[in-house]
């Protein structure tokens, strides 16, 4: 089965983990039919964008869920430890992860990736920035000193 692109900001970081914003429940079975077996929401349940009972659709379609409620305005460094524990523990299942937009995911991966897999920071930073570049307190949160004066840009919107 191909990738489901017209998911909200489908993104393959590769052979174990996809991403993206928030899934329907029929792009979540869409997901299940890849052979995902887990699913990382970071977005918070009380958004209103989120799936209302997204744990139980997940659980019914046979997968697990795992749910690290991520505030927009104030990422954590609690939260990314949390996150990070999930995608060690799971390196050998096919993960997907999500939140609302696919930013605050892309922005955990970059860290991840920089801090945990050896990736280079280039790389890194263009698998994000294929979403969007982080400003503000998202700009601080992945050590990026120049863009945290900056408004959050969006790719096909703002570059």
């Amino acid at each position: 089965m191909p990738d489901p692109s017209h998911i909200l900001n489908w993104r393959r970081l590769d052979e174990k983990i996809t991403t993206s914003g928030q899934l329907s429940e029929s792009q979540l079975a869409e997901v299940r039919k890849l052979g995902v077996t887990h699913v990382i929401n970071l977005g918070p349940h009380t958004h209103e964008q989120a799936l209302p009972n997204e744990a139980d659709i997940v659980q019914a379609l046979g997968m697990e869920y795992i749910h690290i409620p991520v505030d927009f305005e104030r990422p954590t460094e609690t939260e990314l430890s949390c996150f990070r524990a999930a995608i060690v523990e799971l390196k050998d299942e096919l993960v997907h992860v999500h939140c609302i937009y696919n930013a605050r995911v892309t922005a955990f991966i970059y860290r991840l990736r920089t801090e945990v897999a050896g990736i280079d920071e280039r790389s890194a930073r263009d698998f994000m920035e294929s979403v969007w570049r982080p400003g503000g307190v998202w700009a601080l949160f992945i050590g990026d000193e120049e863009r945290s004066t900056l408004p959050h840009e969006y790719a096909g919107i703002d570059y």
